[in-house]
């Protein structure tokens, strides 16, 4: 059992006994590039996401993480890889589309920074550019409970929306910033995601 597995397993454990409560699993392709768009308030995010999803995800982790060496090993381990936040990191780009070229999942927070007040912040271009590149699904996801997790039990919840596809998401004639226009209707998905309420 690979060290992915083995902590996907224990977080799941760990999550149930919580209450965690996800929906939509059947969304998600059970193969073929996909990129994970997902929501972000806070640093469990990542492990909350991809515990709920049947297949493997990778992370992008900004590249301060990777500083210190046992985390920087465990990150690697867990399939994470460094990106340089705030420009265009062309390694970051280069090592995501070989990801999605191998038919593997991509995980990716298109707001680029945690939402201090837990509300939706507009999308980064970045991720449309990958899903033109990659030919690549896009599945929207929304988490809550993850900012306070540890501090009540039954608020923890995921939910998992359709596929969006290149041809789903086409931007109308006229429009002056394409990509821009695409990465408002992908935030406007994960806006738009139900979620479960507390059991």
């Amino acid at each position: 059992m690979t060290i992915y597995n083995f902590a996907k397993g224990m977080f799941r454990l760990q999550f149930k006994l919580m209450g965690w409560n996800v929906q939509g699993v059947e969304n998600m392709p059970l193969e073929g590039p996909v990129i994970l768009a997902i929501n972000h308030v806070s640093m469990w995010d990542p492990v909350v996401a991809a515990s709920s999803i049947p297949r493997p995800v990778r992370f992008m982790a900004k590249e301060e993480l990777f500083s210190f060496p046992l985390l920087g090993w465990l990150f690697n381990k867990l399939g994470a890889f460094p990106v340089k936040r705030g420009q265009g990191d062309m390694n970051a780009i280069r090592q995501s589309l070989a990801i999605l070229k191998e038919g593997q999942v991509l995980g990716m927070f298109p707001e680029g920074t945690r939402s201090k007040t837990g509300e939706i912040q507009k999308g980064m271009p970045g991720m449309v550019l990958l899903m033109e590149k990659s030919k690549a699904s896009i599945v929207p996801i929304k988490v809550n409970g993850t900012q306070h997790m540890f501090k009540g039990w039954g608020n923890l919840s995921v939910v998992i929306g359709k596929p969006l596809t290149t041809e789903m998401l086409k931007a109308p004639a006229g429009i002056d910033n394409r990509r821009e226009w695409i990465a408002d209707r992908i935030m406007q998905a994960v806006l738009d995601l139900q979620l479960p309420k507390a059991q």
